[in-house]
């Protein structure tokens, strides 16, 4: 199940939320805003909640525009995340109403949420908080993979599903990929019958599954790598979460090749509104809704 990305524009504190173009678009339509160019914030100042490479890129393809300032969020998640260019800001808003309330405060012409497939929560804030004040919203998100001829797939809805599924299930090695934060959730298979290679971008805070081992690494991934990793530690069984791009798909071509399992959590819900699969698809977004 695939969910489309989305942008928003925020408004200005104490203004009515609007658009620097002449048309009205369905967010203000929606939500009875009309839209007054002379209230834009001038430059237009652009909100891009990241974590994603698609969200790093397409600050780097705005960062080389004169006419927008791009304010980048971060959830703090990652201990070394990459450079960005413009600013930024780390942390979380306080929910939809604080969002709502740096929307109004910083004068933000528009928002891009490009967080990762699986912030559930951060989207559905980012959608309340441009529905409490009329900002347009863009999501970025990219394609889900698909299966192909030889995979050996089995979707869950959930992490809690996976783990009811692993421990029901006849593997023995598991090789997880699905981040440090969610390994409570495998707690339950983890009865001493099975062993776990996890890999992720920083150290876990706690190691609940026994025994394992963690490897620490940032992708892309390559299909060979991928490969003898997999029959080095003699791996029956990969979790992992649907979340598209390249840079990790390598993991599941070696996994069809070797005819190792593959357990798939599949992509959480998702608000309606405007979405985009690339980043040359937000750009065009961006530049078309902020007039640049």
């Amino acid at each position: 199940m695939g969910f489309a990305p989305r942008l928003q524009l925020r408004d200005s504190p104490g203004l009515s939320p609007v658009f620097p173009v002449t048309a009205p678009d369905a967010t203000s339509q929606a939500l009875g805003h009309p839209i007054d160019a002379t209230n834009v914030t001038k430059p237009p100042r652009l909100l891009l909640l990241g974590g994603t490479s698609e969200a790093g890129r397409l600050a780097e393809s705005l960062s080389a525009l004169d006419d927008v300032v791009v304010v980048t969020s971060l959830a703090g998640r990652t201990a070394s995340p990459a450079p960005l260019p413009g600013q930024h800001r780390t942390g979380g808003f306080g929910g939809s109403e604080g969002l709502a309330a740096y929307l109004r405060a910083e004068r933000i012409s528009a928002l891009v949420d490009a967080t990762h497939p699986f912030a559930e929560r951060m989207r559905w804030q980012a959608y309340e908080a441009c529905q409490q004040t009329g900002v347009p919203r863009l999501r970025l998100e990219r394609p889900p993979w698909q299966p192909a001829p030889g995979d050996r797939w089995t979707v869950v809805a959930t992490l809690a599903a996976a783990a009811t599924e692993i421990a029901g299930g006849p593997s023995r090695r598991v090789f997880v990929t699905t981040g440090r934060n969610e390994l409570r959730a495998f707690a339950p298979a983890s009865n001493g019958r099975r062993w776990w290679l996890v890999r992720s971008l920083d150290p876990p805070e706690r190691l609940c599954l026994r025994p394992a081992e963690v490897i620490l690494a940032r992708g892309p991934f390559s299909v060979e790598g991928e490969r003898v990793l997999m029959k080095r530690h003699r791996i029956d069984l990969l979790v992992t979460k649907n979340s598209g791009g390249a840079a990790t798909a390598a993991k599941l071509a070696a996994a069809r090749e070797l005819e190792v399992a593959v357990l798939m959590v599949d992509r959480p819900s998702s608000p309606g509104g405007p979405s985009a699969d690339t980043v040359a698809e937000a750009l065009a977004w961006v530049r078309a809704s902020l007039g640049l």
